[in-house]
C-alpha cells in the first residue's frame, strides 16, 4: 500500500508527502486555480480520501473527484466534516460533468461493506498490508448490482444539499466586488 499510495502522489503530482503540510491546497480550475486553508481536519480527511482514490480506483481529474466524492458519501464520511463538505463540492461538479459516472460510483459506495472514515486505517501500516488486501475489506472487488429505487431515491436527496452548498457563492461575489467599487470610490 505504501508503494502504491507514494506512486498516487507522483501520479497526481501531490509532491512525495501528498501535500499535507502545505499550508493551501490548490484546485485546479480554468482558467484561474482556486485555493483553500489546508487546515488539519482536512488533512485527517485527505489521508484517507488518498487511499480510497487508489482502493476504488477513480482518477484525481474532475469526473475521477467526483465519483470518489460520491463513493464516500454513499458509503457515508463518518465523523470527517471536512470530508463530508469537500464532497458535496465535488459530488455537485460531477452532477455536471460526469452524471452516469457519479451515479455508479454512488451505487457501488452504496453496497461497500465499509469505508476507512468508518474502519479507520493506522498509517503505520501502509507497508504491511496490500491493496488487495483493503480492496476486500472494504468490498470494493463484487460486481455493481442494479439500482433500486432506494439508490436513485438517497442520490437524489443528496443532490440537495450539494447544490445548496454553492448557493452563496453568488452572493459572496456580489459582496466583494461591491467591497472593491467602495474601496476604489474612496481611494479617488
Amino acid at each position: 500500500m505504501g508503494e502504491a499510495r507514494a506512486l498516487f502522489f507522483s501520479d497526481a503530482k501531490l509532491g512525495p508527502e501528498g501535500g499535507y503540510r502545505d499550508r493551501w491546497v490548490r484546485v485546479e480550475t480554468k482558467p484561474i486555480p482556486f485555493y483553500f486553508p489546508n487546515w488539519p481536519s482536512r488533512v485527517e480527511a485527505a489521508r484517507l480520501h488518498d487511499l480510497h482514490h487508489i482502493l476504488a480506483g477513480y482518477e484525481t481529474d474532475w469526473p475521477g473527484e467526483a465519483e470518489i466524492a460520491a463513493w464516500e458519501i454513499a458509503s457515508g464520511c463518518a465523523r470527517y466534516h471536512a470530508a463530508w463538505i469537500l464532497n458535496l463540492g465535488a459530488f455537485s461538479a460531477g452532477l455536471v460533468i460526469a452524471p452516469k459516472r457519479l451515479f455508479r460510483a454512488f451505487l457501488r459506495g452504496r453496497h461497500a461493506k465499509t469505508n476507512l472514515y468508518k474502519s479507520g486505517f493506522d498509517e503505520s501500516r501502509l507497508n504491511d498490508i496490500t491493496v488487495g488486501i483493503l480492496r476486500d475489506q472494504l468490498g470494493l472487488r463484487v460486481a455493481l448490482p442494479s439500482a433500486g429505487a432506494t439508490d436513485v431515491g438517497l442520490l437524489l436527496l443528496w443532490c440537495i444539499p450539494s447544490v445548496l452548498i454553492w448557493l452563496p457563492l453568488p452572493l459572496v461575489t456580489v459582496i466583494l466586488l461591491w467591497l472593491i467599487v467602495r474601496a476604489k470610490f474612496w481611494i479617488t
